[in-house]
C-alpha cells in the first residue's frame, strides 16, 4: 500500500490563517489512516498589505499536524488529535526568503508524517463529531444518538 499525499489549498489550523500570507495543508493518507500537515505564517496585523505579526511565541511560521476528520466535503484537522513532530516546526525570523524555509520545513513534517503513519494508530476519542462529549459505549453523544 502507499500513502498517497494531497495538496488542500487552505490553512488546516490557526484561527487567523485568513490573515496569513503563506498558507499550506497537505492531507496525508494510508489505508484508513488520515492526518493533515498544516503550515502557516507571514501574517498581516490587519489583513493589509504589512505581513509583520508572529503567529505565536517568538515565531512567524508554524507547522503542526492533526488527525484528519471528515467535514463535508472535505477532510479537515482534528485540533483535538495533534501529533507529536521530530521535525522543527516553527522559524522565528521574518526574511524576503523564509517562505521558502517554510517550505523546506512543510516538506520535512509530510516527510516524517509519511513514514509515521505507516506505524502509529489513531488515539480514541471521547467526543462525538458535533463537538460534545460521547455517550456511554457510543460513537455519539445523547443529541445525536
Amino acid at each position: 500500500m502507499k500513502v498517497k499525499i494531497t495538496e488542500q489549498g487552505w490553512g488546516g489550523h490557526f484561527i487567523c490563517a485568513n490573515r496569513c500570507n503563506f498558507r499550506r495543508n497537505t492531507l496525508v493518507e494510508y489505508g484508513e489512516k488520515r492526518i493533515v500537515v498544516s503550515t502557516v505564517g507571514n501574517m498581516s496585523s490587519s489583513g493589509g498589505d504589512k505581513f509583520d505579526k508572529q503567529i505565536g511565541a517568538n515565531r512567524y511560521y508554524e507547522t503542526m499536524v492533526f488527525w484528519a476528520k471528515w467535514e463535508k466535503p472535505y477532510w479537515e484537522a482534528d485540533v483535538n488529535k495533534q501529533v507529536d513532530l521530530e521535525s522543527d516546526w516553527a522559524i522565528g525570523e521574518l526574511e524576503f526568503e523564509t517562505d521558502l524555509k517554510a517550505n523546506k520545513m512543510h516538506e520535512n513534517v509530510v516527510k516524517e508524517i509519511s513514514d509515521l503513519i505507516k506505524v502509529i494508530n489513531e488515539p480514541e476519542n471521547d467526543f462525538c463529531p458535533c463537538g460534545n462529549l460521547k455517550a456511554d459505549e457510543s460513537d455519539v453523544c445523547k443529541e445525536c444518538l
